[in-house]
């Protein structure tokens, strides 16, 4: 599993056509007219990893089962959706259930494509978004503030200790920024969650430009780009129009096409860096006759937590994680000729994962014994 992003976005900036680019198939409707996508499309996009399919081919094996990336083309939102505008509230209900925003931004002029606000402006609709997610919590936080307010006073707790997150989080928001610039820890960035707010997710900004300015760019794009880097949020720039030609390349393809392009990387793959970079997000595999398998993990995280990425039953009963780091696996050629070379290590529970690492974890099960996955 990667991670979950919503696309959002004012209606005809390229959103739906961008998510059919990256599901590889046309599932929502692109048309040029406001609310054309009305249900929330999701679909499971493959993250293609070269250093999986060369795992694979050591092996051998032909069942390459690669992360996944859950993607969501949420309705077009307009001005006033925080107060039900447009398709607002169902916009609103659909993003709490992403760990990551993708905000596609329009970065291109065209007289055939219609824009809501009549003319191609990438500050002015960063501004309706943000302000509508901003809203929107505040209108959460408002109401869940006065129940607190009567249960704090009776002496709880709990209740106390919540409106103080409460508290905090508005104040922010009255001041007109979103909480994701608060340095929230673990447990303020859980409470955010839990309270369904919008504006503590990262924020990815993808700014769709012309096919022509897809290498480098325009100067709409590097405003964004300058705008989102001062606020610390991730930031690319694509043609959709380009991504929708890749549908159905294959990765070799895919690069040949782009490279005639002098483009460095697809959408799918800028995406996945970018969410990967902000959440903190890592890449251990597992390799083997039956299937080369990518798993995605938390930095940071220890063996036995990557054993229970895969089953909880490996976290339960482990006994240890064989590793092999991905380059010395790949200058040994096999597992064999790693484990000849003596470059597989036994780390035990507290070992810290490292992205690229190659795992076989051995466990206790239930009736004793030991198993190997």
């Amino acid at each position: 599993m990667g991670f979950a992003c919503g696309l959002v976005g004012l209606p005809n900036v390229g959103k739906s056509t961008l998510f059919n680019a990256l599901a590889g198939r046309a599932l929502a409707a692109a048309e040029n007219y406001p609310f054309c996508t009305i249900e929330p499309h999701r679909e499971r996009v493959p993250v293609w990893d070269e250093r999986l399919e060369r795992l694979a081919k050591m092996a051998p094996t032909d069942n390459v089962i690669f992360a996944q990336l859950d993607v969501v083309d949420i309705a077009g939102l307009v001005k006033g959706a925080s107060k039900g505008e447009g398709l607002g509230n169902q916009f609103l209900d659909a993003i709490r259930h992403v760990q990551a925003i993708g905000h596609v931004v329009r970065c291109f002029d065209d007289e055939q494509i219609t824009h809501v606000d009549g003319n191609v402006d990438p500050m002015r609709d960063i501004d309706t978004i943000e302000t509508e997610l901003l809203l929107a919590d505040m209108d959460v936080l408002e109401r869940k503030q006065a129940a607190l307010v009567k249960r704090a006073r009776g002496s709880d707790k709990h209740a106390q200790d919540t409106l103080d997150y409460v508290t905090r989080f508005l104040s922010v928001l009255h001041e007109g920024k979103a909480i994701r610039t608060l340095s929230l820890d673990e447990e303020a960035y859980a409470m955010a969650l839990s309270m369904g707010l919008l504006s503590c997710r990262p924020m990815i900004y993808i700014c769709n430009v012309d096919e022509a300015s897809a290498h480098k760019g325009n100067a709409l794009s590097k405003h964004v780009e300058a705008w989102a880097e001062e606020r610390g949020c991730a930031c690319f720039t694509l043609s959709a129009l380009m991504e929708a030609e890749l549908a159905g390349f294959t990765p070799e393809e895919r690069r040949e096409y782009l490279g005639s392009q002098g483009v460095q990387a697809s959408g799918l793959e800028q995406f996945v860096q970018a969410g990967y970079a902000m959440l903190g997000l890592q890449t251990f595999f597992t390799v083997g006759v039956k299937e080369a398998k990518a798993w995605t993990y938390k930095r940071g995280a220890t063996a036995v937590d990557a054993a229970g990425v895969i089953h909880t039953d490996f976290a339960k009963g482990f006994i240890c994680a064989e590793t092999v780091s991905y380059d010395d696996y790949l200058a040994g050629g096999s597992q064999a000729a790693v484990a000849a070379a003596g470059n597989v290590r036994k780390e035990g529970k507290d070992y810290v994962v490292q992205d690229g690492d190659v795992m076989h974890f051995r466990f206790q099960v239930a009736r004793g014994g030991k198993a190997k996955a």
